[in-house]
């Protein structure tokens, strides 16, 4: 009987001081696409990738087990991507890949003071679109030429890339004022996110994620 009582006070002592608040947050990103090779020369032409700026905003639920750890799920919605920029003489074409997608991450939080949390786990990105933008430094292209190019490398991405790809991340936030806080994380992919790679060629997507967020009482 003695224990039956001890188990139950511990029970609802742990759901006294478990709790469970919802939240929004929102954000800067910035990505880049990686590869094998990441800076290429062939015959003069020189290409490299670039990291491209975006946004991110979301929804969050966290539990708190006690004051110091905690679990956090959350889902966004990213413009993420990357650039690839090709030199051929003086001429300079740049191409923007922009990534729409749905990022739904799960960590673990340990709280070092009541304001600011220390967390990293995996993470799950899952495509929704692809929209490429191509530009032309030092000449005047064909706006028909540019259009078609733009078309079929939104064609290759669509089509050449998985519909999902998986990494982990680490990152730390800082209660401002009650519930408004400051977020800074760093993502990783671990997946090769090319749906049918040919001579073992690989891409990944790593980014960087800074924002504002509000956890609800």
């Amino acid at each position: 009987m003695k224990k039956i009582l001890l188990i139950g006070a511990l029970a609802l002592f742990t759901g006294m001081n478990a709790q469970t608040r919802f939240g929004v947050k929102g954000g800067y990103a910035l990505s880049k696409l990686t590869g094998n090779e990441n800076d290429i020369e062939l015959d003069g032409i020189k290409g490299s990738l670039k990291s491209k700026s975006g946004f991110y905003i979301g929804a969050l639920v966290e539990h708190k087990f006690n004051n110091e750890f905690a679990i956090q799920g959350e889902l966004e919605y990213a413009g993420l991507g990357g650039k690839a920029e090709v030199g051929i003489g003086s001429i300079t074409v740049t191409e923007k890949f922009k990534m729409n997608r749905i990022v739904i991450p799960v960590s673990a939080r340990y709280y070092a003071t009541p304001e600011l949390g220390i967390y990293a786990g995996p993470y799950i990105s899952i495509k929704t679109s692809t929209k490429v933008k191509v530009e032309l430094e030092g000449a005047v292209g064909n706006p028909a030429s540019i259009n078609a190019a733009e078309q079929f490398l939104e064609k290759q991405f669509n089509d050449g890339l998985k519909s999902a790809d998986f990494g982990l991340f680490f990152g730390a936030d800082y209660n401002i004022y009650k519930g408004l806080f400051v977020d800074a994380r760093y993502s990783f992919g671990l997946s090769n996110m090319i749906k049918d790679p040919v001579n073992d060629e690989k891409m990944k997507m790593n980014f960087l994620q800074i924002g504002v967020g509000y956890k609800f009482k």
